[in-house]
């Protein structure tokens, strides 16, 4: 094993023992162990998607560091893959942005990413299915 260290906002480390307590983990490294397996998982999965998708991507991002001007001009980059855009004040400096998205998974993936790497963006999730999926769901 390798020991790392690194720092967190006293919030969110308290959010996450409590998650541990209500989940029965011993110890915080497991918990943390596992929630890196989780995000790998995730990333392997979303890297492995491909074709035509439509999905939603969610933002979470702090208003008051200029996030909001950049993800809007991702999203004016990206605009022939977004069919819908919607905000929602979370608190006096968060914000709350789902994007309703269609077309070649790329391009959807570069935008997710792009996001991601904004300063002030806390949390981008990207939820979809596949033209073949949305078929099934029409049967």
């Amino acid at each position: 094993m390798t020991r790392i260290s690194m720092s967190l906002p006293a919030k969110l480390l308290e959010e996450f023992d409590e998650v541990l307590r209500n989940r029965g983990y011993q110890s915080r490294s497991k918990g943390i162990r596992d929630a890196i397996k989780d995000y790998i998982v995730r990333y392997r999965w979303m890297s492995e998607m491909e074709g035509e998708r439509t999905g939603i991507v969610s933002v979470i991002y702090n208003h008051h560091t200029g996030a909001m001007e950049e993800i809007a001009d991702i999203q004016h980059h990206y605009r022939e893959y977004i069919d819908a855009v919607m905000r929602v004040h979370l608190t006096e400096k968060h914000r709350l942005e789902v994007l309703v998205v269609r077309g070649d998974v790329a391009e959807i993936r570069e935008l997710t990413e792009r996001m991601m790497g904004l300063r002030g963006v806390e949390h981008v999730r990207l939820t979809s299915v596949s033209a073949e999926e949305e078929a099934e769901y029409e049967r």
